[in-house]
């Protein structure tokens, strides 16, 4: 004998979205916001802060809005790796100095304290991780974004799906058609 399902459990569909990968699985209510969202895209006469990005953590089924000028804040990036003293520190190295010159040079220019701090950030950031959410990833994405606000530029709503926590998976990035809408009856 099974027990009657509440009235206030609701079964919930998970659908592809429309041209994406099948593993982008969104109930009908995330689309409808996602639609929202790709509305206000449209209707931006140009780029600004306030425009929409989407974090998608599928194992909780929440989709929220973060606006783009608040992203690094809501999602922040691993920039360990650009560090000033370690950027030298690879510029050194790379112009053929050996690694114990490279690091005597930066402790002379940036301070030990300071060196061996950027060094311990950066290890600390590749043990703990942080989901491949990197600066350049980052930024990459802004500037795509920006780029797709230009005149005739082809509009596109970024869906991050962020990783389980614990998980070594990386944030996955995902780029939306900002669709026009339905083409309006042009008959007369």
């Amino acid at each position: 004998m099974t027990a009657p399902v509440s009235a206030s459990r609701r079964r919930i569909r998970h659908r592809p979205l429309a041209g994406e990968p099948a593993d982008l699985r969104l109930t009908d209510r995330q689309q409808q916001q996602l639609s929202l969202w790709s509305a206000e895209l449209n209707a931006a006469a140009s780029w600004h802060g306030e425009l929409p990005v989407a974090l998608l953590e599928s194992c909780w089924l929440r989709l929220r809005r973060v606006p783009v000028q608040r992203l690094a804040a809501a999602l922040p990036p691993d920039g360990s790796e650009s560090a000033p003293e370690l950027v030298r520190y690879r510029e050194l190295c790379q112009s053929g100095l050996d690694s114990w010159s490279s690091q005597l040079q930066c402790w002379h220019d940036f301070g030990s304290g300071a060196f061996q701090q950027a060094q311990q950030r950066f290890w600390q950031h590749q043990e703990r991780g942080n989901h491949g959410w990197t600066l350049s990833r980052y930024l990459g994405l802004v500037e795509r974004y920006r780029r797709s606000l230009v005149p005739g530029g082809r509009r596109e709503l970024p869906l991050l799906r962020l990783a389980r926590q614990g998980s070594e998976d990386a944030h996955q990035l995902f780029w939306l058609p900002a669709g026009r809408g339905p083409i309006g009856h042009t008959c007369a």
